[in-house]
């Protein structure tokens, strides 16, 4: 047995036992339990303080399993799955009825995917069953993306972390919710509308566009993704204003830019260069923030990207990081 195999059957035993492991996917680092085990579910929101009733995603091996999970499977979703699993994308369908409530927060649907990494599918195989695996990391910061940060942030709380170094994606999947008859889009991620809408061969709706009541899906708080440190998201002339007014007044900044400025910051400020493109941008994303929120400056400023399609889902997640926690209760 190699070591690979032998951390593969570790985190197997574990999770039979109803314990907690720490996985990679492509996306971000998720904190999985025997999603047929109620217990071993409630351990997950215990661990990360997430509410009850938000849900969680159910990570399969392949999509020959959707039928133990799902009751109404329509032909748009047999399309998108051939698409695009194994992948980060997360289908909403109604569930089957043996699915444990805590699963789903209650709701008749629940969320499922089929994710590419290659030891994430090797623990699916060999535990042969669905795994509940939200984001390792305390409910509403930032996600992981290495197995360093699930140890600094729940090393305590999970009984293994496997390491299947840094995820090539570095945000969450794209959400596509069909149980309400269109797909409708619910999160922006790697894969995008115009992908998605060809694979599925009709349009990808907005949530505002179908009456029917949207289901709850992970991620959807407007406050979410947030280090410690609070985020302002500034365009470049308001960022550029910002700068001046700390060199006047000699107060260190945390910045995280898409370009470099000819004057120096202040003494004690960091001035991280985000990468040009949506995709690597959003590959180094969490660990940038995560760096900038060690640096010990009352804030965190972030030069908005464009607004174009490639960048949406960036922009969805620098949205909820920069949107306080009190603000978003005080919206309802």
């Amino acid at each position: 047995m190699t070591e690979r195999d032998e951390r593969i059957a570790r985190a197997v035993a574990a999770l039979r036992a109803g314990q907690l492991v720490a996985i990679p996917t492509e996306t971000v680092y998720g904190l999985a339990a025997d999603a047929r085990n109620p217990e071993a579910v409630r351990r997950i929101f215990a661990a990360k303080g997430r509410p009850a009733d938000h849900p969680l995603i159910v990570h399969l091996a392949s999509g020959e399993r959707l039928e133990e999970w799902a009751r109404e499977i329509p032909p748009v979703a047999r399309r998108l799955a051939a698409a695009f699993w194994p992948g980060p994308l997360t289908l909403i369908l109604k569930r089957q009825s043996a699915v444990p409530d805590v699963v789903t927060g209650g709701q008749d649907t629940i969320g499922l995917r089929v994710p590419s990494h290659p030891l994430a599918h090797a623990l699916l195989v060999a535990f042969d069953g669905g795994l509940a695996a939200p984001s390792a990391n305390r409910f509403g910061r930032i996600s992981p993306t290495t197995a360093a940060h699930v140890r600094d942030e729940l090393g305590d709380q999970v009984a293994l972390v496997l390491d299947g170094g840094a995820c090539e994606v570095g945000i969450e999947s794209t959400i596509v919710d069909l149980s309400r008859g269109a797909p409708v889009l619910m999160r922006p991620g790697r894969i995008g509308r115009d992908e998605i809408a060809r694979a599925a061969g009709e349009p990808v709706l907005d949530p505002a566009e179908v009456s029917a009541t949207a289901p709850r899906t992970s991620g959807s708080l407007a406050s979410h993704y947030a280090p410690n440190t609070p985020v302002r998201l500034l365009d470049p002339m308001q960022l550029y204003a910002e700068a001046a007014q700390a060199r006047r007044q000699g107060t260190p900044i945390a910045v995280l830019a898409r370009t470099v400025i000819d004057d120096a910051p202040p003494p004690g400020s960091v001035w991280r260069v985000a990468p040009a493109d949506a995709v690597t941008y959003a590959h180094r994303l969490y660990a940038s923030l995560r760096w900038l929120d060690q640096c010990g400056t009352r804030c965190i400023l972030v030069e908005a990207p464009p607004r174009s399609a490639e960048w949406q889902a960036v922009n969805d997640r620098l949205a909820r990081a920069a949107t306080p926690a009190d603000d978003a209760a005080s919206q309802g």
